[in-house]
C-alpha cells in the first residue's frame, strides 16, 4: 500500500492545469491520465524541456513515481564513479508485479534450449528495456524518459491496461548519469531568458571534455561487450538477469539532421547476426514510421550506422536473441538552435524520443509472440550450430595469471561458461589455462569474441572492424575440434572467488627479494613498494636462484640492508604490495646467484614515477581518459592532469614522466617547445601517442620520420563514390601483428616474439636507422583481423610501432598506436607501463 499522505501531496501538485496543458504537447490525444500520478513538473519544478534535467532531479522524479504507482518498482543497480545512482524501473501491470519473479524466471528460461520448449509463449509477456542517453550530451533521451515513465504510470484505459498486462518495461532513465549531469549544468548555465538560437553561442559549444563521456572520459556505448567500466557492469548484470526482447538506445546526432531509427545499412551487419534479427528490426521500424508520421516528424532508416561491433548498445542485443534499436535524434545541443530545418527546439527533440518509446511499446505488444519465439529459436539454433561447428571449445592460457583472470571475469559477466583446464591438451598445461566449451547457451557470443575475419563485403565501418578478445588480451589460445575436445577437459567452473593471489616464496629474507614482472599487477606492486620508500633495481640479464628458478629480465630487485627500513618492515611492505594480485616475489638468501650476481652492474636503479599528462582542447579525451583510468583504477597511481592552457605555468620539475595523448591541439603549446626540450634533456621521459609524436617530430624535438601519404591525382572518379573511396582508406580499428625485441626494456614481462596490436590511424613511422631504436616493428604481413585497404597494408609493412629517441639525458618514446584502447587491450597496456617504469633505463645509444 502506497503512503496516503504522499499520494495526497502529489495529487495537489499533479493537478496543476498548466502542467497538464503543457504535457498535451507531448502526450497522445484521447488518453485520460490518473491525476494521482505526479507530473514531471510537479516534482522537478519546471516543465519538461524548459531546462535540461539534472540527474538528481531525474532520480527524484523516478522515485516519486515508484512511491505512488502500483505499476512501478525501482531498484538501484549500482553507482557511477561519481557516486550517482543507476536506476532501473520495472513497469508493468500490477497483476504482473505480484508474480514478477516467476515472469522473470520463465523469460530467462527462453535461453535454455533444454527446457524452453516447455514454455507457453502465448501466455508470456514480452520484455522491453528502454535505455536513455548513454552519451550525456545527447540529453533528449533522458528528458524523454520522464514522459515515458509518466505515461506508463498515469495513462488510463483498456489500451494501456492490455499493453501492461502483456509487456514488462525495464526503464533506465540515464545510462550515463555523470555525463548527463555535466552537460545539463553546461546547457543550463548558458541559457538566456530570451533564447539565443545562433549556433555560435557558447551554449552550443561545450568545453573539453564535454558531457558525452563518463567520469573517466569513456564512450560508454562501446563497452557493452568488454564491460570494463563500473556503469557497464551494473547495467549488463540487469540485462542478463532479464534478457529483454527489445533494447532501445536513444541518441542524438547533428543539429541539421532529422530522426534515424534502425535497421542500419544492411550490408554492414555482422555475419554472426541472424537475418531474422534484421527482418524483425525492419518490422519494428514500421511502427516507428507510423507513430512519427502522426506528429509530422521527418525520419529515415537503412542509410546510416551499422550493426557490426557488438560492443554498442544497439548491436549487443543482436547476439543475445534480442532486437537492439538505435534512435538518433537531431540535437538542439541546448534549448533552441538554428538548423536547415528551422529552429530546432529542445522540447521537439524530446517529443520525438518519447514518440519512439511509444512506438516500441506498440511493437513489443503486437509482436509479442513473434519476439518471444525468435528468442527461443535463437538459442536453440545457436546450440545446434555449435554442435556442428569446427570449434568445439577454446583453450586460453597465459603466464600472467591476473590478465587471464580478467579475461575469464569478462566472460563470466556475460554468463559465459568458463572452466579450469582439467587435463593437458595440445601443449596447454593445466596451470594458467581455461577452457570455454561451445556447447552452452552463449555459444554465439563466444564465437563473436574469438571472431577473425579479413574479408568484407563493405569497406566502411561505423566503428571497429575487429574486436577479438583473445588478441586484445594477448593470450595464447586456440580452438579444439571434435577429435581433440571432450568433456573430461572441463575442470572447475570459473568463479570470481578464484582471483589469483600473490606470494612471497621462501619467507622473510635478511638479504634481498626479487619480484617477477610478467603479472598484470606487477606495476601496481612496484609503485606501492617505491611509494613506501624502498630502493628498487631492475635486472637486465637473467638470474638463476639457488632452487633453480630462472628469473627473466625485467624482474625487480629489492635489497634489504640498503633500505632505511628494518628487515621485518620491508617484508610487511612487500606483503601489502602484492595483495589482490598474482605477483610472485622470491626471497633470496645470497647475492651469489647464477648468471649474474645481485651486485652486478647489469642492474639498473629505478626512480619512482611522478607522472603528468597533458589534457584539454585538442587532446583526445578518449585516449587521455583511458590512460587516467588505467593508472587510477588498475594501478592506484596518481597522475597530474595539466590543461594545455595551463602548461606554460606548470612546474615540470615535479615530474619525471610526461604523457602526451593523441591529439591535434599541441600547437597551443608551441611556444613551450624549449621548456619541454629542456625538461627532457634533464632526464625526463616523454611518452607520446600518435599525433602527439608527430607534433614532436614536426617541432624537431625528435628525428622520428613519418611515412608521407601522396594522393593519386591521375584519372577520374565518380562523384557519387567520393565518400566510399575516402572511407575505404580509413583504418577505423583493426588488429595487426608486430615483432618484438624481447631484450628491450619496453618489452619486459612479455614472452612471445610477436604480439597483436590495435591500430585506428594512418600514421606510419619509418624505421629508425638506429636498429636499437625500434623495439616493436610491424611484420611483413601484419594484418591479423579486420579491414585495411591494400594501399595502407603495403605502407604498414615493416614500419615501426614504437620508436625511442634520445633528448639529452632523457627519452621520447613515440607510439603510433593506442596501447590502452577502451580499457580492454590488456595485452598492450604493458607497453605503457614499461615506458613509465623502465623508460628511464633505456640506453641513450639505443635512441634515434
Amino acid at each position: 500500500m502506497k503512503n496516503i499522505a504522499t499520494i495526497i501531496f502529489y495529487l495537489v501538485l499533479a493537478n496543476s492545469s498548466f502542467a497538464q496543458k503543457y504535457l498535451s504537447y507531448f502526450m497522445p490525444d484521447s488518453v485520460e491520465y490518473d491525476s494521482s500520478i505526479p507530473t514531471p513538473e510537479s516534482i522537478i519544478g519546471h516543465q519538461v524541456g524548459e531546462w535540461h534535467v539534472t540527474h538528481d532531479k531525474l532520480v527524484y522524479y523516478m522515485k516519486a513515481l515508484a512511491n505512488v504507482s502500483d505499476r512501478i518498482t525501482i531498484i538501484e543497480a549500482g553507482k557511477t564513479y561519481e557516486d550517482r545512482p543507476q536506476l532501473l524501473l520495472t513497469i508493468t501491470h500490477p497483476d504482473n508485479h505480484s508474480n514478477i519473479k516467476k515472469i522473470q524466471q520463465e523469460h530467462k528460461q527462453l535461453t535454455d534450449p533444454n527446457s524452453s520448449s516447455d514454455l507457453n509463449i502465448a501466455e508470456m509477456p514480452s520484455v522491453i528495456m528502454m535505455g536513455f542517453s548513454i552519451h550525456g550530451n545527447e540529453p533528449s533521451g533522458s528528458n524523454a524518459s520522464m514522459l515515458t515513465a509518466y505515461y506508463l504510470a498515469a495513462a488510463q484505459g483498456k489500451d494501456i491496461e492490455d499493453k501492461l498486462k502483456n509487456v514488462v518495461v525495464l526503464l533506465d532513465p540515464s545510462f550515463n548519469p555523470d555525463g548527463l549531469n555535466r552537460f545539463a549544468t553546461w546547457a543550463n548555465m548558458h541559457k538566456s531568458e530570451n533564447l539565443v538560437t545562433d549556433p555560435n553561442d557558447r551554449e552550443f559549444n561545450e568545453v573539453w571534455p564535454g558531457g558525452r563521456t563518463n567520469h573517466y572520459w569513456f564512450d560508454m556505448n562501446r563497452d557493452w561487450l568488454p564491460v570494463q567500466l563500473a556503469e557497464s557492469q551494473n547495467r549488463i548484470a540487469q540485462f542478463h538477469a532479464w534478457k529483454p526482447n527489445i533494447l532501445t538506445d536513444h541518441h542524438e546526432m547533428g543539429t541539421n539532421s532529422t530522426f534515424f531509427f534502425q535497421p542500419g545499412i544492411p550490408e554492414r551487419t555482422h555475419p554472426i547476426t541472424p537475418q531474422k534479427n534484421q527482418d524483425l528490426t525492419g518490422q519494428i521500424g514500421e511502427y516507428h514510421a507510423k507513430f512519427l508520421d502522426r506528429i509530422g516528424s521527418l525520419y529515415y532508416s537503412k542509410e546510416s550506422f551499422d550493426d557490426f561491433y557488438y560492443g554498442k548498445g544497439s548491436t549487443f542485443p543482436d547476439v543475445q536473441g534480442a532486437i537492439g534499436i538505435l534512435f538518433e535524434q537531431a540535437s538542439s545541443r541546448g534549448h533552441a538552435q538554428e538548423s536547415v530545418n528551422g529552429i530546432l527546439e529542445f522540447p521537439f527533440t524530446i517529443k520525438n524520443q518519447f514518440t519512439a518509446s511509444l512506438s516500441t511499446l506498440q511493437a513489443g505488444y503486437e509482436m509479442r509472440e513473434e519476439l518471444l519465439g525468435f528468442q527461443r529459436d535463437f538459442y536453440k539454433n545457436s546450440i545446434n550450430m555449435a554442435s556442428e561447428a569446427d570449434e568445439q571449445a577454446w583453450v586460453v592460457s597465459d603466464q600472467d595469471e591476473s590478465k587471464l583472470f580478467r579475461f575469464a571475469e569478462m566472460l563470466d559477466r556475460h554468463e559465459i561458461e568458463v572452466h579450469k583446464l582439467a587435463k593437458s591438451t595440445n601443449g596447454y598445461q593445466t596451470d594458467n589455462s581455461y577452457i570455454i566449451p561451445m556447447n552452452q547457451y552463449q555459444s554465439r557470443l563466444v564465437k563473436a569474441i574469438f571472431d577473425v575475419r579479413t574479408s568484407f563485403t563493405d569497406s566502411l565501418f561505423y566503428d571497429v572492424s575487429a574486436f577479438n578478445m583473445g588478441m586484445s588480451f594477448n593470450l595464447d589460445y586456440e580452438s579444439l575440434d571434435k577429435r581433440t575436445y571432450n568433456t573430461s577437459l572441463l575442470g572447475d567452473r570459473f568463479d570470481v572467488s578464484m582471483r589469483p593471489t600473490g606470494n612471497i616464496q621462501g619467507g622473510k629474507s635478511e638479504y634481498a627479494y626479487i619480484m617477477e614482472w610478467h603479472d598484470f599487477y606487477a606495476p601496481k606492486a612496484l609503485y606501492k613498494i617505491q611509494k613506501a620508500g624502498l630502493r628498487t633495481k631492475v635486472n637486465t640479464q637473467e638470474i638463476m636462484l639457488e632452487n633453480g628458478t630462472t628469473l627473466a629480465i625485467g624482474s625487480v630487485l629489492i635489497p634489504v640492508k640498503q633500505q632505511e627500513k628494518s628487515a621485518i618492515q620491508v617484508y610487511q611492505i612487500l606483503e601489502e604490495a602484492i595483495e589482490e594480485s598474482a605477483v610472485s616475489i622470491y626471497s633470496v638468501k645470497t647475492g651469489n646467484t647464477n648468471g649474474i650476481n645481485l651486485g652486478s652492474p647489469s642492474f639498473e636503479s629505478l626512480n619512482q614515477p611522478k607522472i603528468a599528462m597533458i589534457i584539454g582542447d585538442g587532446i583526445s579525451p578518449y585516449d587521455a581518459g583511458e590512460i587516467w583510468f588505467l593508472l587510477d583504477q588498475h594501478y592506484e597511481m596518481p597522475i597530474t592532469k595539466i590543461d594545455v592552457n595551463d602548461f606554460g605555468r606548470a612546474d615540470l620539475s615535479r615530474y619525471n614522466v610526461l604523457i602526451m595523448p593523441n591529439g591535434w591541439g599541441y600547437g597551443s603549446i608551441g611556444s613551450q617547445k624549449n621548456k619541454i626540450q629542456s625538461w627532457a634533456q634533464n632526464g625526463g621521459t616523454i611518452i607520446a601517442y600518435k599525433s602527439a609524436a608527430k607534433w614532436l617530430s614536426d617541432q624537431k624535438l625528435t628525428k622520428v620520420k613519418f611515412v608521407e601519404s601522396k594522393a593519386d591525382t591521375t584519372g577520374y572518379e565518380a562523384y557519387e563514390d567520393l565518400g566510399n573511396n575516402r572511407g575505404a582508406q580509413v583504418i577505423g580499428g583493426a588488429i595487426f601483428e608486430v615483432e618484438l625485441d624481447l631484450s628491450h626494456p619496453l618489452t619486459y614481462g612479455l614472452k612471445n616474439e610477436k604480439m597483436p596490436i590495435f591500430r585506428n590511424s594512418t600514421l606510419f613511422i619509418e624505421k629508425s636507422k638506429n636498429q636499437y631504436a625500434n623495439p616493436l616493428r610491424y611484420t611483413a604481413s601484419p594484418l591479423l583481423n579486420g579491414y585495411v585497404s591494400e594501399e595502407n597494408a603495403e605502407k604498414l609493412k615493416g614500419t615501426s610501432a614504437v620508436t625511442v629517441s634520445r633528448v639529452g639525458g632523457g627519452k621520447v618514446i613515440s607510439f603510433t598506436d593506442n596501447t590502452n584502447f577502451r580499457a580492454f587491450w590488456y595485452g598492450t597496456n604493458r607497453l605503457l607501463m614499461n615506458a613509465i617504469f623502465y623508460g628511464q633505463t633505456i640506453s641513450g645509444r639505443a635512441g634515434e
